[in-house]
C-alpha cells in the first residue's frame, strides 16, 4: 500500500504533491535555488553588456554556464545514480553561496574583471548539473510515480517563478545598490536554499549500481537510446526547443538596451518569461492535459510569438511577447522532466535526467551561433532567423518521430 496520501479535488489540485512528507521543504529550497540561479545568469549578462556592449560576449555569458550541460550530464547523472542525492545538491549550494559572495566582494573592491564573470558562470554551470540530474532525481524518490506528473509540474512553476523573482531581484537591488550588493544577495539566497535542503532526510538510490564501473555507467546511458525510441523523440524535441528558442535570454539585455530601458526594466523583461512559464506550469499541474501534445505544441507556439518579440520597438509589446511566448514554453517545461523518468525502468532514472541534460546541452551551442549571427546582422534579425528555423525542425522532428507527442 502506497504511504502516499489520496491527491486533493478540484482546484487544490494544483498543489497536491506538496502533502507528500518532505516535498514541501525539498521544493521550497529548490525554488530559492531557482531565484538565485536566474538572478546569476541575469547579473552575468548585464555586467558583460555593460562592459562590453558585445552581443556576442553577452550571449557567451549564456554559452559558458550551459555548455556543462553538454558535456557532464551523463556523468552527473551516473553521480545521481550511486550517490546520496541529497547530500549531492548540498554540497552544490555550499560551494554556490561563497561563489557568489566573492564576485560581490570583488565587484564592491573594484577588482571584478570579465574574465572572472565566464569562469564563475562556468562554475555556476557545472552546479546546474548537479540539480538537473540529483535534485530532480530526488523529487522522484520522495513524492514517487503516483505524484511525479504534478510534482514536475509544480517543479516548471518553482523554475518559472525562480527565473521572474530572481531577475527582477537582481534587476533591483542593481538600480538601488550596486552590482556587489547584488551578488552577495544572491549568496545570501542561496545558504536559505541549503537550510531547508538540510531538514529533507537522506534518501541514498534504489539501485547504486556499485558493480558497475563509473565509465560504463555513463556509457550505459547513451547505450540505452537505440532501443528507446520515445525517449528519441523525447530528447529531439529538447534538443531543438534549446538550439533555436531558448537561446535568447541572455540578449534580452541588449535588446532592452536598445529601447532604453532602465536595469530594473531589463529585469522585468526577463522575469516576464518566468511569469509566462509559471502561468501555464500551474495549469498543467492543475488540469493533466495531454502532455505529449503540451510539450510539442507549446514551443511550437513560443517560436511564433517570438517573432513579434524580435520585430516590436516598443517596450510594452516586446514585454507581451515575451509572455506569451513564455506560456507556450512552460507547457514544454512542465511536461518534459515527467516524460523523461517515466519512460525509462528505475534503475535508469538518473542517467535519463542526464541525457536530459546533455540535449539541454543544446542550448549553448546555440546561445553562442545566436550571438555570432546578432554581431553580423543584429540581434532583431537573429532572434527571427532561429525561432522561423526551429519551427521548421521541430514540427519535421515530430512528424518522423511522432512518439512524444502521441503520449498521455
Amino acid at each position: 500500500m502506497s504511504d502516499v496520501p489520496a491527491a486533493p479535488s478540484g482546484f487544490a489540485r494544483i498543489f497536491g504533491s506538496l502533502g507528500v512528507p518532505h516535498f514541501a521543504s525539498l521544493y521550497a529550497s529548490g525554488w530559492v535555488f531557482n531565484m538565485s540561479r536566474w538572478g546569476l545568469a541575469f547579473l552575468g549578462a548585464f555586467v558583460i553588456n555593460q562592459e562590453t556592449g558585445s552581443p556576442r560576449l553577452v550571449q557567451l555569458t549564456g554559452t559558458v554556464m550551459w555548455g556543462p550541460l553538454l558535456f557532464a550530464g551523463l556523468a552527473g547523472g551516473a553521480l545521481s545514480d550511486r550517490f546520496d542525492r541529497r547530500n549531492l545538491v548540498l554540497g552544490l549550494f555550499l560551494t554556490m553561496a561563497p561563489l557568489a559572495a566573492l564576485i560581490g566582494a570583488l565587484e564592491l573592491a573594484g577588482e571584478l574583471r570579465a574574465w572572472m564573470i565566464f569562469a564563475a558562470m562556468l562554475l555556476v554551470g557545472f552546479g546546474w548539473v548537479v540539480d538537473m540530474t540529483a535534485r530532480r532525481a530526488l523529487i522522484f524518490d520522495v513524492v514517487g510515480p503516483e505524484r511525479i506528473n504534478n510534482a514536475m509540474a509544480l517543479e516548471t512553476v518553482s523554475v518559472a517563478s525562480g527565473l521572474a523573482l530572481g531577475s527582477l531581484l537582481a534587476g533591483s537591488v542593481v538600480d538601488v545598490l550596486g552590482v556587489g550588493a547584488a551578488y552577495l544577495a544572491i549568496s545570501a539566497l542561496v545558504l536559505v536554499a541549503a537550510g531547508l535542503m538540510a531538514t529533507v532526510p537522506r534518501r541514498p538510490p534504489a539501485h547504486r549500481g556499485e558493480a558497475e564501473p563509473f565509465l560504463q555507467s555513463v556509457a550505459a546511458g547513451f547505450r540505452s537510446l537505440p532501443g528507446n525510441p520515445t525517449l528519441v523523440s523525447i530528447l529531439g524535441v529538447t534538443v531543438t526547443v534549446n538550439l533555436f528558442h531558448f537561446p535568447f535570454f541572455p540578449i534580452v539585455q541588449v535588446i532592452g538596451e536598445g529601447l532604453g530601458a532602465s536595469p530594473s526594466q531589463i529585469g522585468a523583461l526577463s522575469a516576464a518569461t518566468g511569469v509566462g512559464m509559471m502561468l501555464s506550469g500551474m495549469w498543467v499541474a492543475t488540469a493533466d492535459p495531454h502532455r505529449g501534445r503540451v510539450y510539442v505544441y507549446g514551443p511550437a507556439t513560443a517560436m511564433v510569438v517570438m517573432l513579434g518579440f524580435a520585430l516590436f520597438q516598443h517596450y510594452v509589446l516586446v514585454l507581451l511577447s515575451l509572455l506569451v511566448a513564455a506560456v507556450g514554453l512552460g507547457f514544454f517545461g512542465s511536461t518534459q522532466g515527467a516524460l523523461i523518468m517515466t519512460s525509462v525502468p528505475d534503475t535508469m532514472r538518473g542517467r535519463a535526467l542526464g541525457l536530459l541534460s546533455t540535449a539541454i546541452g543544446s542550448l549553448p551551442v546555440g546561445m553562442y551561433a545566436l550571438g555570432e549571427l546578432a554581431e553580423a546582422i543584429g540581434a532583431h534579425a537573429a532572434v527571427i532567423v532561429f525561432n522561423a528555423t526551429g519551427l521548421a525542425v521541430l514540427l519535421l522532428w515530430t512528424w518522423r518521430h511522432p512518439e512524444a507527442r502521441r503520449l498521455r
